[in-house]
């Protein structure tokens, strides 16, 4: 397997130093459109399976041009969901395997925002389905950690834990503090105004996907190893799209444990319309200058990637699942927990980033091996869960099961 990695952020760095202690693919090259900061990435791992490359994510000519010249059969795209659609195509156009660990971004309905779905997480990808499965190619996509792992908890939960599966709530918590901050998310700001701020997506059997108020259906989930009790709120997010096109239940969620300062901070990015994407005219030394707003937010906040060593906590992603087995009822957690002390020791990663990157190191194994394999535009339910828990076990990062 030679991988062409585009992206070389905190997750794209993180990715580099897991994949290169396994011997499962033969190339990877870490293209990111700052050269310097996929030389680094390269340089910290020591490895001659690794190259460096400068592109510019938007470029769908020059990324496909870049996968040609490599050999590349696969594209992991470690960049944040803006870039989707071009790098999406650029391995289409390429005959390559696609991996992404977030999907095309939505629309929200023009008229109804908080009760109907415009254009949904994934919709561009999955228009385009039918070519890729035609093809014989795969795109795998959302299979980072949420969504990624939390799907896989998904489908091992339909098939070996439940008979019949009532409702699905992806629940991530976390009780992470970093040192010297006041605010300092632990992930891409970029993408967490993006998922927060975007209408909730809710689904339910018979009435399929419908939308709420963001931060709607507050609830305090107790999450595991000494994380403890966390207030969680519904976010837009991609298992909700995902989980119900291959595993049955009447009712999928996401909530994630932000806490009222993060609530309050991301509404008044709102109110003050820092978080728009679209550009505003401001003045510079050389004369007026169309920028971002929310990309102003981005870069007055520190780098995820660099808060390692002032981070200290654990992270939990998971997935709860409530319905019955051999005709009892049952109720149980599956999780992921990664402490930032025991990641920042093994990888030099914060654990935040550390817990999405090592996913998608595990779903290219599986894909290398054979253990997975399929065509069309797919998420990571579409496969047998067990092969992936037991690699991720495999991998030094030991998942759990809670019965509630």
């Amino acid at each position: 397997m030679r991988v062409l990695l585009v992206g070389a952020g905190g997750v794209g760095t993180a990715i580099t130093r897991i994949a290169a202690r396994r011997r499962f693919f033969d190339a990877m090259v870490v293209a990111d459109y700052d050269p310097a900061r996929a030389e680094a990435a390269v340089a910290a791992v020591g490895d001659d399976r690794f190259a460096a490359a400068q592109v510019d994510a938007s470029d769908e000519t020059a990324v496909t041009e870049l996968l040609r010249r490599h050999a590349c059969d696969v594209l992991l795209n470690a960049t944040d969901p803006r870039f989707v659609m071009p790098l999406f195509r650029a391995a289409r156009a390429a005959d390559a395997t696609y991996v992404d660990m977030a999907m095309s971004l939505s629309h929200p309905h023009p008229e109804r925002p908080y009760a109907e779905c415009g254009v949904k997480l994934g919709d561009d990808q999955f228009a385009r389905a039918e070519e890729w499965e035609k093809a014989g190619a795969l795109a795998l996509v959302g299979m980072g950690v949420e969504p990624g792992l939390s799907d896989v908890f998904a489908r091992y939960a339909a098939d070996e834990l439940f008979d019949e599966i009532e409702e699905i709530g992806i629940r991530d918590g976390a009780n992470l503090t970093v040192d010297g901050y006041d605010f300092a998310p632990s992930f891409s700001i970029w993408t967490t105004i993006e998922e927060c701020l975007n209408p909730p997506v809710v689904y339910e059997a018979g009435r399929g996907w419908f939308t709420t108020e963001p931060f709607s259906e507050p609830e305090v989930f107790d999450f595991p190893e000494g994380i403890g009790p966390v207030e969680c709120v519904n976010v837009e997010h991609e298992e909700v799209l995902l989980v119900p096109r291959w595993v049955d239940a009447g009712r999928v969620t996401f909530k994630y444990g932000l806490g009222k300062e993060f609530i309050d901070t991301l509404r008044t990015l709102h109110l003050l319309g820092l978080d728009s994407t679209a550009p505003v005219t401001v003045p510079g030394p050389a004369g007026p200058v169309a920028v971002s707003p929310r990309d102003v937010v981005a870069a007055c906040l520190p780098d995820p990637a660099t808060l390692g060593e002032r981070m200290h906590g654990k992270t939990c992603a998971g997935t709860w699942v409530r319905g019955t087995k051999d005709g009892a009822p049952r109720e149980v957690y599956l999780y992921h927990v990664v402490d930032n002390q025991w990641s920042m020791k093994e990888y030099g990663s914060q654990a935040v980033v550390w817990q999405t990157a090592v996913n998608p190191v595990v779903a290219l194994e599986l894909l290398a091996d054979g253990a997975w394999s399929g065509s069309g535009v797919l998420g990571p339910e579409a496969f047998p869960a067990r092969p992936f828990l037991d690699l991720l076990t495999a991998y030094g990062s030991p998942w759990g099961v809670r019965e509630q």
